[in-house]
């Protein structure tokens, strides 16, 4: 909203009033505000939950420390969700399509984990909302933002070609003077450059490949027109798992007194900076990824995302004066998922939330594992002592296929390790963007 008052008010002449035309500047007042709010409105809202004794019910596990919890403020996500949407509103482009898909995710999002924690307090149901409801709840959500990207107009990348400066209306051919860029055909008239030919693609970026973009038509059986159709719907299809997959992997990593939202803040770095960069027709050409107009308000938004989780960690870190519950975890999971979607880098997510994927794949090597034996031996085999994994270093050595460490680690040193392992993941997933 003070974008566009700003915006409006160009036609004064107002000194300082340029400010607001900088991705730069907006980014850093959307971080900013999301952290002061999460820490003043955070205090506030603690304060409320505990008057109205909204606390976790914990079950005794055996793990250390664990009982101490019990009461502890719990519903917390309501500070972060709160935190990212009012600077998300004041300083993004309310017109842009990016702006309005990340908006909806997170009360989409919202909606679903507050459910979710309201019939586990209120209902006194451990289980919470039925595992199928939130599953319909993330497809659904998923389907949306698949949709969105196969029809709106305002979703496109630019195919690379080479231009350099003409007269006016003519469109550039590339000579000595010509400029690479990740962009469509650029026509130069007298007011500057301008852009045309956009088109809809289904190229995501992959690693360790030259041109670092694929396509999901190679995935297709068809060729032609059923070949057109085929490619959308597997896009769409991949887009609903990474959503799905994001959103579960940040609710299994939500186990420990500032360990989701501390890994996630590091993951939401870069998403953001991805997508300055493919907003950038200068970057994007040097980086040689794909150019993505309007992406610069993803920057904005998961800078405001990133601002909002540091905050809740001012009460979320050990030992936790509230917990963020389904309704954070189910959010920040849903805001990566999409914010790597739009900016066409969910190929990458593997490397960038290699946490969320390893705690998500040891609940199921578990799982599978215990019923397998289970059903072959009649006696279950455990692979960790416990998951998600980040239990299996604070519990005590018990019977399982994976017995070290034997004795249980600190809990505040094992979120240390894994924001440490988290940061190292993020490194690396920026450095792939220059691994050919």
């Amino acid at each position: 909203m003070i974008y566009h008052l700003f915006q409006y008010l160009k036609q004064f002449d107002i000194p300082g009033q340029g400010l607001f035309t900088y991705l730069s500047f907006r980014a850093i007042i959307a971080s900013v505000t999301a952290m002061l709010l999460s820490l003043f409105a955070g205090k506030k809202i603690i304060g409320f939950l505990q008057k109205r004794q909204i606390g976790e019910t914990i079950r005794d596990l055996g793990l250390e420390g664990q009982m101490q919890k019990k009461g502890t403020p719990t519903m917390g996500g309501v500070i972060i969700i709160i935190a990212i949407l009012i600077p998300a509103l004041l300083f993004c482009d309310l017109t842009n399509i990016y702006t309005q898909l990340l908006l909806l995710t997170t009360v989409w999002c919202g909606v679903l984990g507050f459910s979710d924690d309201y019939i586990k307090v209120f209902k006194h149901n451990k289980e919470g909302l039925h595992p199928k409801a939130k599953l319909v709840g993330q497809v659904g959500l998923g389907l949306i933002i698949g949709l969105a990207v196969c029809f709106s107009n305002d979703i496109v990348v630019r195919e690379k070609v080479k231009v350099t400066a003409g007269t006016d209306n003519v469109v550039a051919q590339g000579n000595s003077s010509s400029l690479n860029v990740d962009s469509e055909t650029l026509v130069a008239t007298s007011s500057g450059w301008k852009m045309e030919n956009v088109i809809k693609s289904t190229k995501p970026t992959i690693p360790f490949v030259n041109s670092h973009e694929s396509d999901y038509k190679c995935f297709s059986p068809f060729r032609g027109k059923w070949g057109w159709y085929c490619k959308w719907a597997i896009y769409v299809l991949m887009i609903v798992v990474v959503i799905t997959a994001c959103s579960n992997g940040t609710n299994l990593t939500d186990g420990m007194d500032g360990l989701a939202a501390g890994t996630s803040a590091i993951v939401g770095v870069v998403p953001g900076i991805l997508a300055w960069l493919s907003g950038s027709l200068l970057n994007s050409d040097y980086l040689n990824i794909m150019y993505i107009p309007g992406t610069g308000e993803v920057a904005i938004f998961m800078a405001a995302f990133v601002g909002a989780l540091l905050g809740f960690l001012w009460y979320n870190s050990f030992p936790a004066q509230v917990f963020m519950g389904d309704t954070g975890s189910l959010t920040i999971g849903g805001i990566i998922g999409v914010s790597a979607v739009l900016v066409r880098k969910e190929l990458l997510l593997p490397v960038l939330c290699g946490i969320f994927l390893v705690e998500s794949l040891s609940v199921i090597i578990q799982r599978v594992w215990f019923k397998y034996t289970k059903k072959k031996h009649g006696e279950g085999v455990r692979v960790f002592k416990m998951t998600p994994i980040h239990h299996h270093f604070q519990k005590e050595g018990i019977p399982s296929l994976v017995q070290k460490p034997v004795h249980a680690i600190p809990e505040a040193k094992i979120v240390s390790r894994f924001w440490i392992i988290g940061i190292i993941l993020a490194v690396v997933t920026l450095a792939l963007l220059k691994v050919r």
